[in-house]
């Protein structure tokens, strides 16, 4: 009996979660005579709780919190099995899927809601608390979610999951387009990030990931003492990959956009990595890509399927499963 194929997809944000997009492919993969093993993953920013609390079993808490624009909002944080450790997205109190696109408010949106969201968690019970950080529409270097921790005087040890790599200083920069900020409202932005860097106990300016979330993560680290982490490998760590992976016969991952400026911190980089350091094929489904040949190359991806539909999605996996041999 030959080995499973093991399905490890991220989320096509914005379409389809990590855990629709595994099952799609899986169903191609057996349609086509493959065993598959389902393992959604994530590179700590939106979808991340989901993919902990699926892998790792807890409870989900629903507390009402502040959106991006101050107001109220059901949101859940995970409570894992330990009880003493919570999992927190800001995306979910504070991500640009909270506001429509004309409500973007690239200065004024505020990270309180992720705060206050930390501070239920604290009074939950969790003396850890992990913060997954992506998909923001803020860009308030954290100071929202400061202003809540401090007010509940709330003490949890923070450990911060980040989807990218960006430094604090370029934060505005690079994100604040996408959250609704025009040429000087960037430097607007920027002028403010710089002055919260300058009070901060802590610099965080130069430091990777620290711009995260516009800021938030360098926020927590440089007031709060939270631990920075690369989210993907994170994840993969406390999901069980490697071990899946080592009893796979390939790899299936997936993404919905690969671009250069963010590939290094994407869950399939991390997976397609730990694939070829392991001697597992691996294959991905992509709904667009910006990777040129050599760069594929360098992750020896077997293949590399367009699709961006369920539909597309279960034809990728058989394509995958019509091309391994047994």
């Amino acid at each position: 009996m030959s080995l499973p194929a093991l399905v490890a997809p991220d989320s096509f944000k914005g379409t389809l979660s990590a855990a629709r997009v595994a099952a799609a492919i899986a169903r191609g993969l057996r349609d086509g005579g493959r065993e598959a093993v389902e393992l959604p993953v994530a590179d700590g920013g939106e979808g991340t709780l989901d993919v902990l609390v699926g892998a790792l079993g807890g409870e989900l808490v629903k507390v009402s919190v502040s959106d991006p624009l101050g107001r109220p909002v059901d949101a859940s944080f995970a409570m894992l099995p330990d009880r003493t450790t919570a999992v927190v997205e800001a995306a979910r109190a504070s991500g640009l899927a909270l506001v429509t696109e004309d409500e973007r408010d690239a200065f004024d949106a505020s990270t309180r809601g992720t705060g206050e969201l930390i501070v239920a968690a604290a009074e939950a019970g969790a003396r850890r608390v992990i913060v997954t950080v992506g998909g923001s529409a803020t860009t308030d270097g954290g100071a929202g979610a400061l202003a809540a921790l401090d007010e509940a005087g709330a003490k949890p040890k923070l450990e911060v999951w980040c989807d990218v790599r960006t430094a604090w200083e370029d934060a505005a920069r690079v994100f604040g387009p996408q959250k609704g900020a025009d040429a000087e409202t960037v430097k607007r932005l920027t002028r403010r990030m710089a002055k919260l860097a300058a009070g901060a106990p802590k610099d965080p300016r130069g430091v990777a990931m620290t711009g995260a979330a516009g800021g938030l993560a360098g926020g927590l680290w440089a007031f709060r003492g939270a631990q920075l982490v690369p989210g993907a490998p994170a994840v993969l760590n406390a999901i069980g990959f490697d071990d899946l992976m080592r009893g796979a016969m390939f790899v299936v991952t997936g993404e919905g956009r690969l671009d250069r400026q963010t590939f290094a911190g994407k869950a399939v980089f991390e997976v397609a990595t730990r694939a070829r350091q392991s001697g597992v094929a691996c294959h991905a489904a992509v709904g667009s890509s910006e990777l040129e040949p050599f760069e594929q190359r360098i992750l020896d991806l077997q293949t590399v399927t367009s699709a961006t539909t369920e539909d597309e999605l279960e034809a990728a996996g058989r394509l995958v499963a019509d091309s391994v041999g047994d």
